[in-house]
């Protein structure tokens, strides 16, 4: 009988510790996506409003963009460094290196760099600077109230998930990409709840005080059935989408290590790299400029004059100009760029299928962000909030295979990987996807090659008959 009482007495506590710390956590969480949901509210509608001045210059907006990117870097660099880029990239480090600790000079450099690059045009997001504005804020409420190295870190992804829920305009995805992003192939579920919490208070704060969010009515209900030929298409599609991820990765990779082996001034190359970005806009156009949320609409409208307007390059051109952005050292984000280059290829993908373009625009403005930034569970969430439920079976199947196509990279080099995408593939575990040196494995190439004799002996076997049979 003792013996039972102390196992009754035994899960009582278990229960009582539990509550205690839901209680705990769901008051801390709330009240930092809360704080978080103002201060981005803030930079949102300060963004707003320089963008709504650009129409008060005496000449093109863009031409300003050599003296914003010098501004830029110079801010950047004299006061707060590690608000470099595009954002997510240097909180994902902060996480993983330094307990999620982060100077408070993060915020008014972040946001007046951001503020300043896009004014001018610069092709990036406002996503990461969201989240770095976030992070450094939960950051600063660890420091106030003395959390230990562990709480802290849990109170910075909470922040990260409140600034990206809060910008997204999709709660529950946002508060998921700000936990998914950290590790891939794993989620810290001590952080769910918290994340979640965090990610609510900040969009219904944000909504609060005026941030109006925009959601898509692409016109596509119908009943899931197995429609064997739209499958087909979404199959192909989610490998097409996994290449174009792949493209980004591939050039922002690629100018960024250009740009930062030029033997020249950090100023002097910011104004070229502005300089280039200019001329290019002469060139093509200014629809590869800024956010590009115009465009994003084109594309997943449901109305034929809009997205047939979209040009079938455009995906390709924004990746440029995003890229030469970033590398010159404009600060913002690299997930808004992503959403159009999702949904423009889209458009150009649905059009060479034959298929309903808008849906198709919406699968690649998910199923890209799943395969830059390896987020397939927060891509397919974000699927439902903003297309409705009637796209998440050909999005889910759409955003796997994208997120399997990229292979071992990202846009964020300091997501930690914690599983292998193929068998076929040695990785190292637990390392940055940065030092995650992949391999192939023989015994892959091995099995293909056994494959490919079995069907020549068998085609052989199969022509030879054939021969006997015509000569009999």
């Amino acid at each position: 009988m003792p013996k039972n009482n102390k196992q009754v007495s035994s899960h009582l506590a278990e229960q009582t510790v539990m509550f205690a710390t839901i209680t705990k956590w769901i008051l801390i969480s709330s009240s930092i996506g809360a704080f978080v949901g103002l201060i981005v509210a803030f930079f949102l509608k300060f963004l707003e409003y320089c963008e709504n001045s650009r129409s008060l210059l005496p000449f093109d907006y863009y031409y300003l963009l050599p003296f914003a990117l010098v501004a830029t870097v110079i801010i950047v660099k004299k006061f707060a460094p590690s608000a470099e880029g595009h954002g997510t990239e240097k909180v994902i480090e902060a996480v993983h290196k330094n307990s999620g600790e982060m100077k408070l000079s993060v915020i008014p450099v972040k946001l007046i760099a951001t503020v300043i690059t896009i004014f001018a045009g610069g092709s990036v997001g406002k996503e990461g600077p969201g989240a770095q504005i976030g992070a450094a804020a939960a950051s600063f409420v660890a420091t106030l109230f003395k959390f230990t190295s562990r709480d802290r870190k849990k109170v910075v992804i909470c922040g990260i998930s409140a600034g990206f829920a809060s910008v997204f305009g999709t709660p529950l995805a946002g508060a998921i990409f700000g936990v998914e992003i950290l590790i891939v192939g794993a989620l810290m579920y001590d952080i769910l709840l918290p994340s979640i919490v965090a990610g609510f208070a900040a969009f219904f704060v944000a909504k609060m005080v005026g941030i109006s969010y925009t959601y898509f009515d692409i016109a596509y209900y119908v009943t899931f059935n197995f429609n064997y030929v739209l499958i087909a298409k979404v199959i192909l599609a989610g490998i097409f989408f996994g290449l174009v991820a792949d493209f980004i990765i591939t050039v922002l990779r690629y100018i960024h290590s250009y740009v930062k082996s030029i033997d020249l001034h950090y100023v002097l190359k910011a104004f070229i790299g502005g300089v280039i970005l200019v001329i290019l806009t002469l060139i093509v156009g200014d629809d590869y400029l800024g956010l590009g949320f115009e465009t994003i609409k084109e594309s997943l409208s449901p109305n034929f004059h809009d997205h047939e307007g979209v040009p079938w390059y455009a995906f390709i051109l924004k990746t440029i100009f995003t890229s030469l952005t970033l590398g010159f050292g404009g600060s913002g984000g690299v997930i808004t760029p992503v959403f159009y280059i999702g949904a423009t290829s889209g458009n150009f993908f649905g059009a060479l299928v034959d298929g309903y373009i808008p849906l198709f625009a919406a699968l690649g403005f998910v199923s890209v962000l799943a395969g830059a930034t390896s987020a397939p569970i927060a891509a397919m969430i974000m699927a439902v909030e903003l297309f409705g439920v009637n796209v998440a079976h050909y999005a889910a199947l759409s955003i796997i295979i994208a997120f399997l196509m990229t292979g071992h990279r990202s846009v964020f080099p300091s997501q930690v990987l914690s599983m292998k995408k193929s068998d076929a593939i040695d990785v190292k575990l637990g390392q940055e996807i940065s030092n995650a040196d992949a391999t192939y494995t023989t015994r892959f190439f091995g099995n293909i090659r056994r494959v490919y004799r079995i069907i020549n002996i068998k085609t052989r076997r199969a022509f030879r008959k054939k021969r006997r049979r015509v000569r009999e």
